[in-house]
C-alpha cells in the first residue's frame, strides 16, 4: 500500500464516519489484527476528530466486555472473527454502527466500500491537547485500564524516537508486534512520520518467516522484545539467510541479556543495538546510545529529549543523580490519565518537583548513576513482564478461581531466558481432583495466549497471611 492509497482510503473512511455521526472526541474501537485496514482505521479516526483504541484481535469476549463498557465507542471497526466476538456480548454493540472488512453482513457497514467511495474531506478543528488514543493495558487488577494520550503526547514521543533512530524514507521497518501494544503501534506512527516503509506481520507465530522477510524486503530497522531475539538467534544458526540489511535493532519490554549482545552483533553485522525503557503511560522514557552498550550493558540509557526523570526516595525527595528510588517522569510524553478512572489516575499522576504540574510515578524501582544513566531494578508491585508485555497475576487468578473445586491459587513469575519471565500458577484443589491438563485447557479457553501459565502445579496448600489472604511469595 502506498502513502497515496493510505491517505485516500483514510480520507474516504474519515468522511464516512463523520457523515454517520462521529463527533469530535468520540471513540472508535479497532478490533483487527496487524493489517493495512487497521492502519487506515487509525488515521481515518484521527482525521475525523475521533479517538482510536486498537484492541488485540485475540481478545476473549469476557475481556472485551469491560473495555467496551469503559470506552463506549461510537463505532467498532472489525473483521468476521471480531464480529463473532461482538455478537457474544450484544448489549455492548456501539451506538452508531459496526464496520466489517470483507463481506459485511447486511446489518453492518461495509468497510471496503466506505474506503473506496470518493468523498469530499471535511476539516475538523483539533488542537494538540485533544485526545488521540486510548490504549488499554492490564494493571494490578483484572479490569483493563485505558491510558489516554493526546496528539501532543504521541507526536512528541514519535519525534524524539525518530530522531535518535535517525529514521528516514529510506528505511524499512518490520514489525510483528500487535498494533494494540504501544511498541507495535508506534512502529506505524514512526513509519508515517519518516515516510518509511512498514512491513506488518500478524504476530510472531512463524519466526522463520520473520527472518525470511528481513532478507527478502531488505529490512533496515527491527523492533524486538527479548523473546523474539532468543528464537531468532536459535533459528539463524540453521537458516543461513543474509540479514546484513538491518542497521538498527531496538529492544524494550524486558532487559536484554548481556550474553546475547555479541551473538546478535554476529547475526546482524551492520546493526546497532538500541536498549530502551518505557511504559504505556508515557511511551518512551530512555534510550542507550549504541556506543555506550559495551561500557554500560545493564543500563537502559538516558532520558529522551522530550522528558526529564527523577527518582523519589522513601522520604518523598527527588534526585536526578546518584540515587535509587521510584522512577518519576515529567514531560510532553506523559499521559493525560486513565480513561474514566480518576482514582487510578490520581495514584500515578501526582505532585512533583514543580508546583505547576503533575508528574508520572511509574511504580518501577530505578537507580540513576552519577552521569544520569538509568538502571532498572524491578517492579514495585506484583505486575511482571512475560514475552515483553505486562502480566497482572490477579487477571489470571480470577480465571483460575472460576474452576470448580479450586480453593486457592497463586500466580507468580519464574525467571526464564526465553520469555523474560514464565508464568507459574499454583492451584489448591478442594472437593475434587484436577489435572494440569484440565487447568491449562480452562485457561486457554478464557485467556489471551500470552497469559496462559506455562507452569501449572497442583499443590496441597499455599501460605496464608494473618489477614487470610494467599501470600504473594514465601
Amino acid at each position: 500500500m502506498s502513502y497515496r492509497e493510505l491517505a485516500d482510503e483514510a480520507g474516504n473512511l474519515s468522511t464516512d464516519l463523520r457523515e454517520r455521526g462521529l463527533q469530535r472526541g468520540d471513540r472508535v474501537l479497532i478490533l483487527l489484527p496487524n493489517c493495512p485496514a487497521a492502519a487506515v482505521s487509525i488515521y481515518a479516526t484521527l482525521e475525523a476528530g475521533g479517538v482510536f483504541s486498537v484492541i488485540n484481535a485475540s481478545v476473549k469476549p469476557g475481556k472485551l466486555d469491560p473495555i467496551l463498557a469503559n470506552c463506549e465507542p461510537a463505532f467498532v471497526i472489525t473483521d468476521a472473527a471480531g464480529l463473532r466476538k461482538l455478537s457474544a456480548i450484544p448489549e455492548r454493540l456501539p451506538s452508531r454502527g459496526v464496520y466489517v472488512t470483507g463481506d459485511a453482513p447486511c446489518d453492518t457497514i461495509s468497510f471496503d466500500q466506505a474506503c473506496r467511495t470518493q468523498r469530499t474531506a471535511t476539516r475538523v478543528g483539533l488542537i494538540d491537547v485533544d485526545l488521540a488514543a486510548i490504549i488499554y493495558t492490564s494493571g494490578t487488577t483484572s479490569v483493563p485500564k485505558g491510558v489516554t494520550l493526546s496528539h501532543r503526547n504521541m507526536v512528541s514521543a514519535s519525534r524524539s524516537i525518530a530522531a535518535y533512530l535517525e529514521l528516514s524514507g529510506a528505511d524499512t521497518i518490520l514489525s510483528p508486534l500487535p498494533l494494540s501494544f504501544d511498541y507495535g503501534l508506534y512502529q506505524l506512527l514512526l513509519s508515517v512520520s519518516a515516510g518509511a516503509t512498514l512491513c506488518l506481520q500478524e504476530g510472531f507465530g512463524f519466526p522463520f518467516e520473520l527472518l525470511r522477510s528481513i532478507s527478502s524486503f531488505g529490512v533496515t530497522v527491527l523492533p524486538c522484545v527479548p523473546t523474539m531475539m532468543a528464537v531468532m538467534l536459535r533459528l539463524q544458526e540453521q537458516s543461513g539467510l543474509d540479514l546484513s540489511s538491518v542497521r538498527a535493532i531496538t529492544n524494550t519490554g524486558a532487559a536484554l541479556p548481556g550474553a546475547w549482545i555479541p551473538r546478535l552483533q554476529g547475526m546482524f553485522p551492520a546493526a546497532q543495538l538500541f536498549s530502551m525503557y518505557g511504559l504505556t503511560e508515557c511511551k518512551r522514557v530512555s534510550w542507550l546510545p549504541p556506543d555506550e552498550l559495551a561500557t554500560r550493558p545493564d543500563s537502559v540509557g538516558h532520558p529522551i529529549d522530550c522528558c526529564e526523570v527523577f527518582v523519589a526516595d522513601e522520604h518523598g525527595h527527588f534526585h536526578d543523580r546518584d540515587a535509587t528510588g521510584e522512577l518519576v517522569v515529567r514531560g510532553a510524553n506523559v499521559m493525560c490519565g486513565y480513561w474514566r478512572d480518576p482514582e487510578a489516575s490520581a495514584k500515578v499522576l501526582r505532585d512533583g518537583p514543580h508546583p505547576w504540574e503533575k508528574v508520572l510515578f511509574t511504580g518501577d524501582l530505578f537507580r540513576i548513576d552519577a552521569d544520569g544513566y538509568l538502571y532498572f531494578l524491578g517492579r514495585m508491585d506484583q505486575v511482571f513482564k512475560s514475552r515483553g508485555e505486562r502480566v497482572s497475576p490477579r487477571e489470571i487468578e480470577v480465571v483460575l478461581y472460576a474452576i470448580q473445586g479450586v480453593g486457592a491459587v497463586r500466580v507468580t513469575p519464574v525467571p526464564d531466558p526465553l520469555l523474560g519471565n514464565a508464568i507459574r500458577a499454583e492451584v489448591v484443589c478442594e472437593g475434587r481432583e484436577l489435572t494440569v491438563a484440565e487447568v491449562k485447557r480452562h485457561c486457554r479457553e478464557r485467556l489471551e495466549d500470552r497469559l496462559v501459565p506455562g507452569l501449572i502445579e497442583i499443590v496441597d496448600r499455599l501460605p496464608i497471611s494473618d489477614a487470610g489472604k494467599v501470600k504473594s511469595d514465601g
